[in-house]
């Protein structure tokens, strides 16, 4: 499977520039032959967005953008973050991300832990998605998370109960620090795909934004781990990029095969004990 990691810069605000940039990298993504193509966090609306929020905001079932996506995703799966008004909940405005594939919106997901301290605020213009969930895609079972669902360790142990083979994490992550030629800030991402990689035993698929909006800049940094935690390949700091990296789901298997974490996990252990956990919980 061949999957390339869309590093781009969006365009604050500007949906239709966004959709072209996208169509744009999906020309060049499918000319290497990419059997997916991962966009990062918001990608088709940019991230500082405040009181944008409103005017950006998609039906995933209505909007000529997502319906354009997804009609491009008959031969190539497509990932992409995106605002969403949900039906039946107007005026809730949620971070969310989209996969494609076959034609058709396979799966949303609802960014659950939003930012709100320092230069974060999404809590001020988001409401927090409720489910972490694996999904059946053509190249398995897979999950997917936004930015700063990642950094909880327990979204990643979801998706490992639920059997995903692949975790694709698009993020908005800026960069703090300046160290050894990139960003300070990047090594936390890197661990995680690491660590997550080796005990989740699975590929962490990372791709994040590059370029500067309202005095922030943006990593950059993409990844891709194997299900043994080695790093396949990384994007460049800084710069946009289209980082191209085939990988083998038999990866997998092998890494469950040989080091059965899966096998021995007991899922209805963790929830007993978070049940306890909530019941006692005093404040």
């Amino acid at each position: 499977m061949r999957i390339a990691l869309a590093q781009i810069t969006p365009h604050l605000g500007d949906v239709r520039k966004n959709l072209d940039l996208h169509l744009e990298t999906l020309a060049r993504a499918k000319k290497e032959k990419a059997d997916l193509v991962v966009f990062p966090e918001l990608s088709l609306t940019g991230y500082r967005l405040r009181d944008l929020v409103e005017s950006v905001a998609a039906n995933p079932a209505t909007s000529r953008e997502i319906r354009t996506l997804a009609a491009r995703s008959k031969d190539v799966g497509i990932v992409f973050g995106f605002v969403e008004e949900k039906p039946g909940e107007r005026g809730l405005f949620y971070n969310s991300a989209a996969v494609c594939a076959g034609g058709k919106v396979l799966h949303v997901h609802r960014k659950v832990f939003l930012p709100t301290f320092g230069l974060f605020e999404e809590l001020r213009f988001f409401a927090p998605g409720r489910n972490v969930t694996t999904f059946e895609t053509p190249w398995g079972k897979t999950g997917l998370l936004i930015c700063r669902d990642f950094l909880h360790f327990n979204t990643s142990y979801l998706l490992f109960a639920g059997g995903a083979e692949t975790m694709i994490v698009i993020s908005a992550a800026p960069g703090r620090g300046l160290s050894g030629g990139g960003f300070a800030s990047s090594r936390m991402w890197e661990l995680m795909g690491e660590a997550m990689g080796r005990f989740a035993q699975m590929f962490v698929v990372y791709c994040n934004r590059v370029g500067f909006e309202d005095g922030v800049v943006f990593a950059g940094g993409s990844f891709v781990f194997d299900p043994m935690g080695r790093r396949l390949a990384q994007a460049a700091y800084f710069e946009p990029e289209l980082l191209v990296q085939d990988i083998d789901l038999g990866e997998v298997r092998k890494a469950r095969k040989n080091w059965p974490f899966k096998r021995d996990d007991k899922p209805e252990v963790t929830l007993a004990a978070l049940r306890r956990i909530v019941d006692e919980y005093r404040d």
